[in-house]
């Protein structure tokens, strides 16, 4: 039932990666993985895996290990304490970059011997096979998006179905989603409530019932250089311009591969408190659609409260409301680093609105915040 998009099983994945170990990219990865080594040498490892597993442990850990020492300034997390029930949970991620916000999770439970989760990701970045061996070998579930209208029910049903028993099943594991369909391109995290009734399409019509067996746990992430932030701020230009974004052939690749190359600054990642029995009891309350309404607000609030605001956020917020900067030094320097951003963008490009565009990915968690505090101490 599963089989067109759950993730390869340990002799498909041996196979995957076998494939795998003779594309051209391989060199590449390897001299940035692992510089100064022969590439023969990661290509032998790929060409000896023996499962899923075995590739955790002998490949993607040290790779993931060696992208945090190499474009970080140290990766940092709390609400680990949450898995110590044993149970499994459907992490419900806010989304920055394409591959490492799951990795990084992942790096993290493998780190503290804890099971780790399927990921799911949209199968249009997987359309080149090299990406999708890798991907679905790595425990990717494959979510559907190149479909005709008519079909998104019946895809969209398998997947619900999947995540649910994939979570309660005789071997379980929690899965990873983002929660919203794609990266944010503005920094203001909002949950889908399209994405909410998805998933609530394989249980029960008892709303609490439903949702309580997904055992929800909110993932909030945040860098303090955006991934790609440029090229999100470039393609909202765009669509604001013509309506509409139209990726060019090998975007997605290249969008990757930048996310895995380039400085991200400091990394934290909050494992949030499960929504509880008693906030889908409120959520319950209301009709049908303002009740999935309601429980994306919970999930949002969870996020921004776990995000952590780095000096970067306060600087835009600081540039783009016209404040009095707090500090000059860092408004120097994020200044500098927005004018690189901007350097290769086309001569025909407004760079002043791109400009605001990158600011707002940067301000707006630290906006929100801001508002937030005041609201508690108002009321």
């Amino acid at each position: 039932m599963f089989d067109d998009i759950r993730p390869y099983n340990d002799a498909e994945t041996s196979e995957a990666l076998k494939r795998a170990s003779n594309n051209p990219l391989m060199e590449r990865i390897s001299a940035f993985l692992f510089p100064g080594k022969d590439p023969d040498i990661l290509r032998n490892t790929l060409n000896t895996i023996t499962g899923v597993d075995d590739f955790q442990t002998r490949v993607m850990y040290p790779a993931v290990r060696s992208i945090i020492s190499k474009t970080t300034k140290g990766l940092s997390y709390e609400g680990l304490e949450h898995f110590k029930s044993g149970k499994c949970f459907l992490l419900l991620s806010n989304h920055r970059d394409i591959v490492l916000d799951p990795a990084f999770i992942q790096y993290i439970l493998k780190d503290n011997r804890l099971r780790l989760t399927d990921i799911a990701i949209g199968d249009n970045l997987i359309s080149d096979p090299f990406i999708e061996d890798l991907m679905r070998s790595n425990r990717m579930v494959k979510v559907v998006r190149s479909c005709n209208r008519r079909e998104v029910y019946s895809t969209s049903k398998v997947l619900s179905d999947y995540i649910r028993t994939r979570i309660h099943s005789d071997d379980p594991a929690s899965v990873w989603i983002a929660h919203r369909n794609g990266r944010t391109k503005n920094g203001d995290d909002r949950t889908e409530q399209g994405l909410l009734k998805m998933l609530s399409m394989s249980g029960s019509e008892d709303f609490v019932e439903n949702m309580e067996e997904l055992c929800i746990m909110p993932v909030s992430i945040s860098y303090e250089i955006e991934s790609c932030a440029v090229e999100k701020a470039f393609e909202t230009y765009v669509k604001n311009i013509a309506g509409s974004y139209v990726k060019r052939p090998g975007e997605d690749l290249k969008s990757i591969i930048t996310g895995i190359i380039q400085n991200k600054g400091r990394v934290h990642i909050s494992f949030c408190e499960p929504i509880s029995h008693s906030e889908l009891e409120y959520c319950s309350k209301f009709a049908n659609n303002e009740r999935f309404r309601a429980l994306a607000q919970i999930v949002d609030d969870r996020i921004l409260a776990g995000y952590r605001i780095w000096p970067s956020n306060i600087v835009a917020s600081e540039i783009l409301l016209g404040k009095e900067p707090s500090n000059i030094y860092s408004v120097n320097s994020f200044s500098a680093y927005l004018e690189k951003q901007l350097r290769d963008l086309p001569m025909n490009v407004n760079r002043n609105e791109v400009r605001e565009l990158l600011l707002a990915i940067y301000a707006t968690p630290a906006i929100r915040k801001s508002e937030i505090e005041k609201d508690k101490t108002n009321n």
